[in-house]
């Protein structure tokens, strides 16, 4: 007989079946798929628009992209570690369909921009306006911050276990939803409208793996597991204010003028008919989440960190250090 192979390793050779309801969820992945080029795009005219609105809408889906873009790879590596801690056969194949998930969310992104700008790329595009000038700074910042937090992931992922890793996905998952859905009912175009449904309706279903995940894991978590969560949680809701709410400036490495060109940006955006929620919304749907998630840790006694900028109390987490925090994506 051979050695013992060493682990971990990517092949489980085995299709353990132990989790009711991740098949269901995997079944509902298969059903769900959309593809963002069947969208109803002939009923999109971005001539229809200023240059100044188009600039702006532009703006919105490549902040987004700086999160979704990067979502496939991120996802791709914690489908690889599902295969390396041989996982039961339904959660890897979970893992595969957010992987998916994300792809098509990322295409969504891209076509936005593309349309909207007559230009692949929003970093080397040549803005029009000089709204559009402030507002490509901007994006040049968030790609550069993103690029800090892909290096902090992969040094993350392979020391800590997929119960600490779906604790960070799962914040943003529940704050996602909510604030697809709203964009959903609030868009104007029809294009949007469909987009923002799947989308939306694609994060819930992440939401439902996270959760099912934590039913079977928590329980079984050592003290030193549920303090780093609780830590991983509060670096969490500061990396995705960028796009769900407004990025804290001392986490993030931006300039001064950066918030101001922001909602300059958004403010025309909305009257544009695109809608993003107001800044008190924005607010309130963090804090939503939150309050969501802290009642989903609280039954399995893991502290929730305080989160001063929507009014939660709770423990009190200074030390966020980029070599010790899993970025969300």
């Amino acid at each position: 007989m051979p050695p013992e192979t060493e682990q971990p390793n990517v092949y489980p050779l085995s299709w353990h079946r132990e989790t009711a309801k991740m098949e269901e969820i995997w079944a509902s992945s298969q059903r769900d798929q959309w593809d963002p080029l069947k969208l109803p795009w002939d009923t999109f005219d971005p001539s229809s628009y200023t240059w100044e609105q188009r600039e702006a809408i532009a703006y919105w889906w490549t902040l987004l992209s700086v999160f979704d873009a990067s979502a496939p790879p991120v996802f791709a590596e914690a489908l690889i570690k599902t295969y390396e801690v041989h996982e039961e056969d339904a959660v890897r194949r979970c893992f595969f369909s957010v992987t998916r998930d994300e792809q098509m969310h990322e295409q969504m992104c891209g076509l936005s921009i593309t349309k909207l700008l007559e230009h692949p790329d929003p970093l080397t595009y040549e803005p029009k306006t000089e709204l559009g000038k402030r507002l490509q700074k901007n994006t040049k910042w968030l790609y550069f911050n993103g690029g800090r937090y892909w290096s902090g992931y992969k040094k993350a992922v392979p020391r800590y276990s997929l119960a600490i890793l779906f604790s960070s996905f799962l914040m943003g998952e529940i704050a996602a939803a909510t604030i697809f859905h709203q964009m959903a009912a609030g868009a104007k175009e029809p294009v949007y409208q469909a987009a923002f449904r799947n989308i939306g309706r694609d994060e819930g279903r992440h939401m439902a793996i996270c959760m099912s995940l934590m039913e079977r894991d928590y329980p079984k978590l050592d003290v030193s597991e549920r303090s780093l969560i609780t830590k991983q949680i509060r670096a969490g809701y500061l990396f995705l204010s960028a796009v769900l709410f407004e990025p804290p400036m001392e986490f993030w490495d931006l300039p001064e003028d950066f918030i101001p060109a922001q909602r300059e940006g958004e403010a025309i955006a909305r009257a544009a008919g695109f809608f993003i929620p107001e800044y008190e919304q924005k607010k309130e749907n963090w804090r939503s989440a939150m309050l969501n998630l802290k009642g989903v840790l609280d039954r399995y006694n893991i502290p929730f960190p305080a989160i001063p900028e929507v009014g939660i109390t709770g423990e009190e987490i200074s030390d966020i250090d980029m070599d010790d925090i899993i970025p969300v994506f």
